[in-house]
């Protein structure tokens, strides 16, 4: 699961690991079959420490480590999870939508501002969009009344991911930034919007001049989500109790 694009990251957090090589999400889900060997974490440990997975003098320090039992037993969630979503997205493919029949899936909008997080965010949207087999679609939108960013770069790694995890990527212009996003969300049957936010978020957008998310936020009739762009260690979020994939 740590080598798939929509979820390295959450693999990362979980193990505290180096990043890695990763593949496309859409190269293995068009796959004519996936098999996940499911193994209990107890039963993997212990054909460890019998030597049957790495040398003994390698085993003590990977069981101490990686092979923990609750680096396994997140790691074994985070498959499942996976996998239940690769299932209802193959139910709506075989069934289809009816052409009377109310949307039965996510329609996840995430949007780009061409900072660093913004894959952080493109892999979170991809989660959500995937436990109900919908779609994901990435925006930015760029002020016709300033100057070019020095963001194409970014955006374009950004790109590439979106499509690597199986959405849509989409470029927009306007001087109003909150409409443009809101009226796209709209005009799409957007379901979801995810967006970035800085620290204090919450605090700043009571104040006169607010920012753009949130502006979008008061906007939305929709349910949207602000992440933070700065997010906790592993060991921070180990004492609250439960991993959880964000």
């Amino acid at each position: 699961m740590q080598q798939l694009d929509s979820l390295c990251d959450a693999a990362q957090r979980i193990t505290s690991g180096p990043p890695g090589q990763t593949v496309p999400d859409v190269l293995v889900r068009s796959a004519d079959e996936v098999e996940i060997v499911d193994t209990a974490p107890e039963t993997l440990r212990d054909r460890m420490s019998r030597g049957d997975i790495y040398p003994a003098e390698e085993a003590e320090a990977a069981l101490a480590g990686w092979f923990s039992i609750g680096h396994l037993s997140a790691l074994r969630e985070l498959a499942l999870l996976w996998l239940a979503a690769k299932l209802t997205g193959y139910r709506h493919r075989l069934g289809g939508p009816l052409p009377s029949a109310p949307q039965a899936w996510e329609r996840v909008v995430v949007a780009l501002t061409g900072r660093p997080y913004g894959e952080r965010l493109i892999r979170r949207a991809a989660r959500l969009a995937a436990r109900s087999g919908g779609d994901l679609l990435a925006v930015h939108v760029a002020r016709l009344s300033s100057p070019p960013a020095d963001d194409h770069v970014a955006l374009a790694a950004q790109r590439q991911l979106v499509r690597s995890v199986g959405g849509t990527y989409h470029h927009l212009s306007g001087d109003d930034i909150p409409a443009a996003l809101l009226t796209f969300a709209q005009a799409e049957n957007a379901t979801q919007l995810v967006l970035g936010a800085a620290r204090r978020f919450w605090r700043s957008a009571l104040l006169p001049r607010a920012t753009i998310q949130s502006r979008v936020l008061r906007g939305a009739d929709l349910p949207a989500c602000a992440t933070n762009s700065q997010h906790r260690s592993s060991a921070a979020r180990r004492r609250h109790g439960r991993w959880v994939s964000k």
